[in-house]
């Protein structure tokens, strides 16, 4: 009866991760102890596990601290598919390619960063043994979160959700519309060019991460090729070859059934639909 009971209780359990930049001149612990700097690298940090966790929901940051010379992320997960999605990504790299491109792009530097991570639910790193999935997700689920969201955390939350919401402010359409050219599209209230170039393929294969399949199935919803078993099929057929490769053939095979319609408009939109504005930011390289 003891372990039926404790079985009906809400899925939690916490993990911190340890991020260092490898790159000389970009000291991230330093950097988030400047005032400037902080919220940078807590919006660098937000998208990473928004990519790498499927999402904002089913985990929340309880502290950012110094371990020097890490900086320490302690992550509280509320659900357990939320945590294995995010160990996932993590095994695969994926969390550490995020950070990558964030990093690069957020703190406008001219190339992409080396980040080394370790992540630790408790005493137990949890980088020695990634093949073991249950095992990980056990040692998460028995390091309960001592302590509720810090105050600084809540502050930086606050200031994000503002940044988000004057953004979505300035993308409200105006009463009168201005003339956009034809092989144009606005986003963010900025003209960007439509055509899908591969130099966007590649950032996006680049960035998607696992999340390629519900990108495609967004973009199947107007694109024939993509319908029905199509995404299946290629995520079988590119299996070996890994995410990027299943990712770049996703948007082989829509530019080759589009044609003059495989617009970059239209995967910007498939993006906002499945809650990717980062990537898309990414994409269409536009910095803070």
């Amino acid at each position: 009866m003891a372990n039926k009971s404790v079985s009906c209780r809400p899925w939690t359990g916490s993990a911190v991760l340890f991020l260092q930049s490898l790159c000389p001149g970009v000291n991230l612990l330093s950097l988030y102890k400047d005032s400037k700097g902080k919220f940078i690298v807590f919006k660098v940090i937000k998208l990473t596990l928004s990519d790498s966790a499927g999402g904002l929901a089913g985990y929340e940051i309880l502290k950012v601290h110094d371990a020097d010379p890490f900086l320490g992320v302690e992550i509280k997960f509320l659900d357990v598919s939320t945590c294995q999605q995010f160990l996932e990504s993590y095994s695969s790299g994926t969390v550490r390619q995020s950070l990558s491109q964030h990093g690069c792009r957020l703190l406008a530097l001219p190339q992409e960063i080396t980040v080394q991570t370790q992540l630790k639910a408790s005493t137990h790193t949890l980088d020695l043994y990634l093949d073991q999935m249950e095992l990980c997700l056990q040692q998460i689920h028995l390091s309960q979160p001592e302590r509720l969201c810090d105050e600084e955390i809540e502050h930086l939350e606050q200031q994000l959700q503002s940044q988000a919401f004057n953004h979505a402010q300035q993308s409200l359409p105006h009463t009168q519309e201005e003339s956009v050219p034809v092989n144009a599209f606005k986003f963010q209230n900025r003209e960007f060019r439509s055509n899908a170039d591969t130099n966007r393929c590649s950032k996006f294969s680049n960035g998607v991460g696992r999340n390629w399949k519900f990108v495609g199935r967004a973009l199947g919803k107007n694109c024939r090729a993509l319908k029905g078993p199509a995404i299946d099929n290629l995520a079988y057929e590119y299996e070996r070859e890994g995410l990027y490769e299943q990712a770049y053939q996703l948007m082989n095979r829509f530019m080759q059934a589009e044609g003059r319609e495989a617009k970059l408009s239209r995967l910007v939109k498939a993006l906002e639909d499945c809650k990717l504005m980062s990537l898309a930011e990414n994409i269409l390289e536009i910095h803070p």
